[in-house]
């Protein structure tokens, strides 16, 4: 397999990054993906078998999709191809396809490699079908994002979907391992400012070289501790795009540590989101939204204080505004739950679509006419001020539809107070209604 900078003719003396020189040789040299390349994975299976197809390599950054695409040619016989699909477009994909089909023509087969595949539009993804169908290409295409809602559906179908793990702990210090070996040294650093390092890569493979790289090129007297490497080191970004999958899968996973009155995992959830760059108000209309469907009436103040929160933070602004997020996320986990208003609104929505449009009972209506009063309107109501109880037990469903009992409030918080009430009026209309059936 030729290297990149051997390609362009600085093989000799040539410097080339740690990453780069690191590049595993072999498909059992790749950290962290043993349950693609394991003796039972599904890539060791079509390699074993010589019956590769294509497939979409999804995972974070730093994890190994373009090594393994680049062993797969390699261990194949495939002529290796490589498009980003940042910087090229249908032009480009029709020079690497004649290529690829005079190759075929002399039995020899092409993988092409597509990096950032997800950024192809969908009439350029169409672009690949016909000619992955013939067998001119065997299409690798590598992914940060959720395939299902960035690829084409005829494109998935034509693929398998391979997801790559984030590089854990022991994954990470291999790398280390391998960086001393090549550099002939010891990171000068403590056993926590080591520990440390492997967290700032947060599962990067690559990111945590170019860090090691970083660290050997200084001169570094005594090793450092926590402290003095993050002093020294820029730490990596978290992986998160405000419009894709990360976004939604936390402001998800913090939507439920709520719901599940799990306090500690949301508060870690918003720290997440906040670190990341997200919008606080966006987080804010969640919270809101959490605080009428899955509170709701058993603590009517969770909605004053989700919204107090917004107020808040409007006023204040970054970062002491943030504390406000902080504190609504801390009272909604510790609410009381329930979805019965929620519910509620689902029920009635349903049973109003299917009664369509009956009337509300004449006695009911004002009756601002002559004529409606003749036919009716306003007759029999009574005023339910003018009641002992201060309840008339009069039916305000329309005339001919059953009652219909929407709201079930549950046994929690303030919701256990009104169902209570509920049903006392429930008993004083049962009496009602029974005096007037005498």
């Amino acid at each position: 397999m030729t290297n990149l900078f051997e390609a362009a003719g600085l093989e000799t003396g040539a410097p080339r990054p740690l990453a780069d020189r690191l590049r595993p040789k072999r498909l059992d040299q790749i950290v962290g993906q043993a349950h693609l390349l394991g003796e039972n994975g599904p890539l060791s299976r079509m390699v074993a078998a010589g019956k590769l197809q294509s497939m979409i390599l999804w995972g974070p950054p730093g994890t190994g999709k373009t090594t393994i695409a680049r062993l797969l040619a390699v261990n194949s016989s495939l002529h290796f191809e490589q498009l980003s699909a940042v910087f090229s477009g249908v032009a480009e994909l029709r020079k690497v396809v004649a290529a690829a089909q005079k190759r075929h023509a002399d039995g020899i087969g092409t993988l092409l490699f597509v990096d950032e595949i997800h950024r192809f539009n969908r009439a350029q993804q169409d672009a690949f079908l016909p000619f992955v169908e013939d067998g001119t290409i065997l299409l690798v295409g590598a992914t940060t994002e959720n395939p299902s809602f960035e690829l084409n559906a005829a494109l998935l179908s034509r693929a398998q979907v391979l997801v790559l793990n984030r590089l854990d702990e022991d994954s990470l210090e291999l790398l280390l391992h391998r960086a001393e070996q090549a550099m002939g040294a010891t990171l000068p650093l403590t056993v926590e400012a080591r520990q440390l390092l492997r967290r700032m890569a947060d599962g990067d493979g690559r990111f945590l070289l170019n860090l090691t790289e970083e660290l050997f090129s200084l001169e570094i007297a005594a090793p450092l501790d926590p402290q003095q490497l993050a002093d020294t080191v820029q730490r990596r970004a978290p992986v998160y795009d405000k419009a894709q999958e990360g976004h939604y899968n936390l402001i998800s996973a913090l939507h439920k540590s709520l719901r599940g009155s799990d306090t500690d995992a949301a508060l870690y959830y918003l720290a997440r989101m906040l670190g990341a760059g997200e919008e606080p108000l966006y987080i804010l209309r969640r919270l809101v939204r959490f605080a009428v469907e899955d509170i709701g009436l058993a603590d009517p103040s969770a909605l004053a204080q989700a919204l107090a929160a917004q107020q808040a933070y409007s006023f204040l602004g970054s970062p002491e505004g943030e504390l406000a997020l902080v504190q609504a996320v801390i009272y909604l986990a510790t609410a009381p739950k329930s979805n019965a208003a929620y519910q509620a609104a689902k029920r009635s929505a349903r049973v109003a679509r299917e009664t369509g449009s009956l009337a509300p009972p004449k006695h009911i209506l004002n009756a601002p006419t002559a004529l409606m009063r003749e036919q009716g309107y306003g007759e029999g109501y009574v005023y339910d001020h003018d009641t002992a109880e201060g309840f008339s037990g009069q039916d305000y469903f329309p005339e001919g539809m059953a009652r219909v009992r929407f709201y079930e409030p549950a046994e929690r918080g303030f919701e256990r107070d009104i169902g209570q009430r509920l049903a006392y009026w429930d008993k004083l209309r049962a009496a009602g209604m029974k005096r007037d059936d005498e």
